[in-house]
């Protein structure tokens, strides 16, 4: 089977800067593949492996910093056997509606394909919207909340762990997946895999139209960070184990 999956490069938030004013710097972040799109990633590379004969096609859209040997290599070390990229400024910035329109239109280059597997968010924003407005754009069914998959003839079994049940739904092909993080531990790449990465597909391209977004972003600033009580407590004092866990009691 080939499986299409889905991952979206964001700032690392270790390296934002928040201002006085609540203001958000960018300019010194590092760009890293989505938290919950390694999950995805993992996700569809053991599904490829438990089906002998399948492959593994990574999209993503983003601006034009995307397009870095570093973050692709980090990509087609994890199990992924061809990439698809579409780097453009235009692309900067898009909400979940415009980035599945772009998406559905790099999977159209991708080819046939039996499944396309998302993160349940993205690190940034964590709108859980892309994968159902993906599906929407393609026609196709769309299962979320992931939690294990196998595949059948035709079809594919999902295990969904909700808060008061375990759900299995089995769903036919082609289709859309969501996996929470709990689907798949994300691997570490050895140097095996970072040599080999360099030498799979990597395709590129400009985008081909325009994306409009259909949500207008009007500010997006960091909380304010509340004051810290500095409450001390003397261990030495009778009940103090009592009042240090009270005290984190009501803290929670």
């Amino acid at each position: 089977m080939k499986i299409v999956v889905s991952f979206k490069v964001v700032p690392d938030d270790q390296d934002i800067q928040a201002s006085g004013d609540g203001s958000l710097d960018f300019s010194k972040a590092h760009k890293i593949v989505s938290t919950y799109d390694l999950n995805a990633m993992e996700a569809a590379a053991q599904l490829a492996a438990a089906n002998e004969g399948s492959s593994v096609v990574g999209v993503t859209v983003g601006d034009a910093k995307i397009d870095d040997s570093k973050l692709k290599k980090n990509v087609l070390a994890r199990g992924v056997d061809e990439l698809f990229m579409t780097a453009d400024d235009a692309c900067a910035d898009m909400d979940a509606h415009a980035t599945a329109a772009a998406l559905a239109d790099l999977v159209a280059k991708v080819g046939d394909y039996d499944l396309i597997l998302c993160g349940d968010g993205s690190a940034d924003n964590y709108a859980q919207q892309v994968d159902v407005q993906l599906a929407a754009k393609l026609g196709l069914p769309v299962v979320n909340g992931a939690t294990k998959i196998e595949a059948g003839d035709g079809f594919v079994t999902v295990e969904r762990t909700l808060e008061d049940v375990v759900e299995t739904v089995e769903v036919p092909l082609p289709a859309v997946v969501s996996v929470t993080p709990d689907a798949a531990t994300p691997r570490i790449p050895g140097m095996k895999d970072i040599l080999a990465a360099g030498k799979k597909p990597m395709n590129v391209a400009a985008a081909e139209g325009a994306y409009a977004n259909a949500i207008e972003v009007v500010d997006c600033k960091a909380p304010e960070q509340a004051d810290r009580k500095l409450e001390i407590i003397d261990a030495s004092e009778d009940g103090a184990i009592e009042k240090f866990a009270a005290a984190i009691k009501a803290a929670l």
